[in-house]
């Protein structure tokens, strides 16, 4: 009896439990494929999405530096007409770009404090408020046929540049991390070399109409730049509270005191393109309308834009494929600045051939369009975001003073000779040259 009892359990037992096992192994398949495919179609909706808001973030900021680029150069096809229309000398045309580059240099660090002790938005909106309307004194002045109205109007524009494009560069710097970040700087820088290349072109073509329309074009761009601003930017919570005003300052003293020895050298290279830039393209718009080439209009602004074309390919081309390779920023900016010497100390020689000048002022724009972006990143990455807003203003306000310095300097130069305008250009890039070869040395990843 033991023993049938025993012979028939073991096949009962494997009937019974076996071939339930095989079905739910069968039935529980499809189940589990149906659940990845789910979870790896949501995560690719995120991530698309996630692109999507970034790509709005990244035109909502762009916006900024865009509107402020345009507060310069839109002006620089229209100075020798200012001159002429005002009644006063090409120096003092330039003072249009002088005080506007310069009272913004100045209130920069201010508006760096306000933007780390309050928040980023609440500077970056009034400051666009008062560039439009300062845009709008502007053009009266010019109707009125008043410079002093106009450089005013410009003195008022430059203390709400000064809350714009630097406070949005701390800004990139609270939103994105990582490589988002390098391409964010990145694509900031180039919107501020696209609104170089396209300002010349829509100041000269503006000008077709009345020669002071560029003025009133001003606050046009202030409010879509506004409205970019607003809706499509979500500034982050800070962390902890604002350190106080004294805390403040000598926080940013001890950055200085333990950074300075890289951070100078890059806060004075920065200012040098801008330098540069500015400079040259002041000279090219006068120099185009004298003879032999008696270039004006749109055709003139079209000239003007081609080496501010090069630098915006460059700077967006630079931003993306540097992310934070330390290594790699060190590298650019040596071939930059190398660069940048030969092309300016060739033009000593071949100034008075316009092709060739264009040709070697393009490689010199090219090379600024690898420099700065490397810059931002360093700089923006060297400090924290409570102390981001200080550093990165001060940056920028040596940047607003390269840009102050450049017409009247260049004007300056021009009195005396052509070739001196290119040799001292050169020599002051080979300066910079030396000081981020010795001076500045990223670590292989910059923070």
């Amino acid at each position: 009896m033991e023993k049938i009892k025993r012979g028939k359990l073991p096949v009962v037992f494997e009937s019974t439990i076996e071939l339930p096992s095989r079905r739910s192994v069968h039935a529980e398949e499809p189940e589990a494929d149906d659940g990845d495919s789910t979870d790896q179609s949501k995560k690719k909706d995120s991530a698309r999405s996630g692109r999507r808001k970034h790509l709005w973030e990244f035109i909502a900021i762009a916006t900024v530096p865009l509107v402020l680029v345009l507060g310069n150069s839109m002006l620089v096809p229209i100075l020798p007409e200012l001159a002429r229309k005002l009644g006063v000398s090409k120096g003092q045309s330039s003072m249009v770009i002088t005080l506007f580059s310069v009272t913004a240099g100045l209130v920069i660090p201010v508006a760096g404090y306000l933007s780390d002790r309050f928040s980023r938005k609440g500077v970056i909106i009034p400051a666009l408020v008062l560039f439009g309307a300062a845009g709008v004194l502007a053009g009266f002045g010019a109707v009125w046929h008043s410079y002093t109205i106009v450089i005013v109007a410009r003195a008022i524009q430059g203390i709400g540049a000064a809350g714009t494009s630097s406070i949005a560069m701390a800004l990139v710097g609270d939103l994105y991390s990582g490589a988002t970040e390098s391409r964010a700087l990145g694509l900031t820088e180039a919107a501020n070399g696209a609104g170089k290349v396209i300002s010349p072109i829509l100041g000269a073509a503006l000008a077709l109409w009345v020669w002071y329309a560029p003025f009133f074009a001003f606050p046009v761009f202030c409010v879509l730049s506004i409205l970019a601003v607003s809706l499509l930017l979500k500034e982050p919570a800070k962390k902890k509270k604002p350190p106080g005003f004294r805390e403040y300052v000598q926080s940013n003293k001890e950055i200085l005191h333990d950074k300075g020895k890289w951070l100078i050298p890059a806060f004075f290279s920065g200012s040098l393109g801008l330098f540069i830039l500015f400079g040259v393209l002041f000279y090219l718009s006068n120099i185009l309308e004298e003879p032999p080439y008696k270039i004006d209009g749109i055709v003139k602004g079209l000239v003007l834009a081609i080496p501010l074309l090069g630098m915006v390919v460059t700077s967006y081309t630079t931003g993306a494929t540097i992310k934070k390779n330390g290594k790699l920023m060190r590298r650019l900016m040596l071939i930059a600045l190398c660069g940048m010497v030969v092309s300016l100390g060739l033009t000593v020689f071949f100034h008075k051939n316009l092709y060739v000048l264009i040709g070697l002022i393009t490689l010199a724009s090219i090379g600024i369009g690898l420099l700065l972006p490397c810059l931002n990143t360093m700089i923006t990455g060297s400090v924290q975001k409570e102390e981001r807003g200080m550093i990165t203003s001060l940056y920028n306000c040596l940047r607003y003073l390269g840009v102050a310095a450049g017409p009247p300097l260049f004007s300056w130069m021009m009195d005396r000779s052509d070739r001196l305008v290119f040799l001292t250009v050169s020599l002051m890039a080979l300066a910079a040259l030396a000081l981020v070869f010795f001076l500045i040395k990223p670590k292989a990843k910059v923070a």
